[in-house]
């Protein structure tokens, strides 16, 4: 979840400074890519206020020293227009956030990640939001084998988090006009050093495999391919969807990554295996898992020409060598509850700190 539910309270509309610079809103600014993407809009000028339920606030791997702005907790299921008014742009990360944990509850998920985005969407366009992006995925391509797709092929989502971010494109693209310019994009899947990491993606789960245990032992063949990008370079493509003309990315659907970064499991496991060089790498079979695809990226670089992605599997993979060498990381802070999604909502539920509905619980500890 990049960080969704919050407190029901009563409504106090969001604090919005008076400002002459651009004013956004991120939702889940307590998030993996949350806590790398507001102290990059506050340092290229941009009036930040962040969004968070703080379901994963526990989990903090290191400190990275940056200025980050003042974060709201609120549930983005609970904004209305009056909270969203005096923004120019709201950047919407808020939403459950990985496969296995929207398999969890598929029906949770839809009103979470479907219907609470589309209600957010709709509220900024009230409230006069001129700006709202929206990170979606490149996994609604799903099951795609060796084609190359690009932003105009048809979506075929194999999961309930792919569905939800293929029908939230649909609905906010319909709410478009010429005061509402909506902007999507498809993130890669992520890697890369974030304070408020995770490891319950590949390549970050790998590498703190390799870390703790010296041995990584795969399901599948490693024949299935995978896009990846950076965290800082999506946090990249998003300041650099802000700071373009509104015209030139209003409506747009943009893949988020590069050409050069479509690997193959088995080759995001070499990686791996060239940063942790003692650790032991074993492949198995085709197991259940039948996503593949490969992305092309043109797009992204002829709409905003001067963004470029800055990592590679190798260079992410020993950059989590040295986070983890600085940190002296162990084995409890790899496996620790904040740091794979699942699991973290998983402890709060059955510690009834939060309901079935994903809200924190009232408790009175006086």
């Amino acid at each position: 979840m990049e960080n969704v539910v919050t407190l029901k309270s009563a409504h106090k509309p969001l604090a919005v400074p008076v400002s002459d610079r651009t004013r956004v809103l991120v939702t889940g600014a307590d998030g993996f890519i949350g806590s790398v993407l507001t102290p990059l809009l506050l340092e290229r000028g941009f009036d930040v206020v962040g969004l968070d339920t703080g379901f994963y606030r526990a989990g903090l791997l290191y400190h990275d020293g940056k200025d980050r702005p003042a974060t709201l907790t609120r549930d983005v299921r609970t904004l209305t227009a009056k909270d969203l008014e005096g923004f120019d742009a709201v950047v919407h990360l808020a939403e459950l956030s990985n496969d296995p944990l929207c398999q969890h509850d598929p029906k949770k998920t839809y009103e979470i990640n479907h219907l609470g985005s589309v209600a957010l969407a709709k509220a900024a366009k009230d409230a006069g939001v001129s700006r709202f992006v929206y990170a979606s995925s490149c996994s609604v391509y799903g099951a795609a084998g060796d084609s190359t797709k690009t932003e105009a092929s048809d979506p075929d989502p194999q999961t309930a988090y792919a569905h939800c971010k293929m029908l939230v494109e649909r609905d906010v693209q319909a709410l478009a006009d010429g005061g509402f310019s909506p902007t999507f994009l498809r993130n890669a899947t992520a890697f890369g050093a974030s304070p408020r990491i995770r490891f319950d993606i590949v390549l970050n789960n790998l590498a703190g495999l390799a870390w703790t245990t010296g041995r990584i032992s795969m399901t599948s063949d490693g024949t299935p391919w995978r896009p990846l990008v950076h965290v800082q370079d999506i946090c990249g493509a998003v300041a650099a969807t802000l700071e373009a003309p509104r015209e030139a990315v209003a409506s747009q659907v943009l893949n988020v990554g590069d050409n050069d970064n479509n690997y193959r499991v088995r080759q995001i496991a070499e990686a791996i295996g060239e940063a942790f060089p003692n650790c032991k790498i074993e492949f198995g079979n085709n197991a259940g898992d039948n996503r593949s695809y490969r992305v092309s990226f043109d797009k992204i670089h002829q709409v905003l020409p001067g963004f470029r992605c800055a990592w590679t599997a190798d260079r992410g993979a020993r950059q989590m060598r040295a986070l983890f060498e600085h940190i002296a990381m162990a084995e409890p802070e790899f496996n620790a509850p904040p740091y794979t999604r699942l699991r973290q909502l998983q402890r709060l539920l059955e510690t009834k700190q939060i309901n079935s509905d994903f809200y924190w619980r009232q408790h009175d500890l006086s």
